[in-house]
């Protein structure tokens, strides 16, 4: 979106279904990550490793993250043809295997329209230094 624009409504839907995923996250609600995802999900973690969509689910349905509370103010928003691209940051606390960690990231959503509607594809994180 350029600076003065209005937003379209794929802009605004996407940044509800943002507000839709993080909550999700932030509640340990598996099955609601898993309903905004495409089934070829690639999704990174700050510290490099990625997670398909299987087992990312896995992993908030075990337990193993526990994500709470989560801040994930938006930047902006692209929208191209079937595309739409999230940047913005995310700032969390999440527990990973019991061990808790501050997130201070910076991090691009990319998302898919398909006839079920917008679909996360993938998800990438990078640290921000101090």
């Amino acid at each position: 979106m350029t600076t003065g624009e209005q937003e379209t409504t794929d802009e605004q839907e996407l940044r509800a279904l943002e507000d839709v995923r993080y909550e999700a996250m932030e509640r340990g609600d598996a099955e609601a990550v898993a309903a905004l995802c495409h089934p070829d999900l690639t999704y990174a973690h700050s510290n490099g490793a990625r997670d398909t969509l299987a087992s990312l689910t896995d992993k908030i349905r075990d337990g193993v993250f526990v994500y709470g509370p989560i801040e994930h103010p938006i930047e902006q928003v692209l929208v191209s043809g079937t595309t739409g691209v999230v940047v913005g940051q995310m700032r969390a606390r999440v527990e990973v295997s019991g061990d808790v960690r501050q997130l201070n990231n910076t991090a691009v959503a990319v998302w898919t329209r398909e006839a079920a509607g917008w679909r996360l594809l993938a998800y990438q994180p990078t640290p921000l230094l101090a």
